[in-house]
């Protein structure tokens, strides 16, 4: 079964920070239709202490996320901006070795404010992370689960407002 996925404008931002998805469109099966174009996600790292008491590694095992520019600013950059498609990560503590695979599948539109922050509405899973006491969550890796929002203010702290769904602490599962 295929589950459409949410992904950030770089899963990067989406373990320091969080990660979009898109709507439903006239799309073709492959996932790829008129305006939408492939986001690839990076491997990424965080030290110990910043998401979870040990170091971390994230990797797409599966990453077929794409895009689609729903507004743009003035200046041509982007404003509000759809994500989808398939996306796997692969979570390490790479002390141990352990890892999870979280299926950050879901569907996103975030918004992308002058400001440098984001607003994110959010139906689905996606991977996010916290910093210490930057958000309604602890400090910690999550796949938060569901339908809700995300506002991500410009100073990195993150809102999150659920009106359904769950957050699973990937720090606990790979700890």
């Amino acid at each position: 079964m295929r589950r459409t996925v949410v992904a950030l404008s770089a899963l990067a931002t989406v373990l320091l920070g969080a990660v979009p998805a898109a709507s439903a469109d006239s799309d073709t099966g492959a996932g790829v239709g008129k305006g939408w174009e492939p986001t690839p996600s990076k491997p990424w790292d965080v030290p110990a202490g910043l998401r979870c008491d040990f170091p971390v590694h994230g990797e797409p095992v599966v990453d077929e996320v794409v895009r689609h520019v729903l507004d743009t600013n003035p200046d041509g950059s982007a404003k509000r901006v759809t994500y989808k498609g398939d996306l796997v990560v692969r979570v390490t503590n790479t002390d141990t070795g352990a890892f999870y695979d979280a299926d950050v599948s879901g569907r996103a539109i975030v918004e992308y404010r002058t400001d440098g922050s984001q607003f994110w509405s959010v139906r689905g899973p996606v991977l996010v992370g916290f910093g210490e006491n930057a958000g309604t969550l602890p400090r910690g890796l999550y796949t938060i689960d569901g339908a809700y929002t995300m506002n991500i203010s410009a100073t990195g702290y993150k809102t999150v407002a659920m009106a359904h769904g769950t957050s699973d602490d990937l720090c606990a599962r790979i700890g």
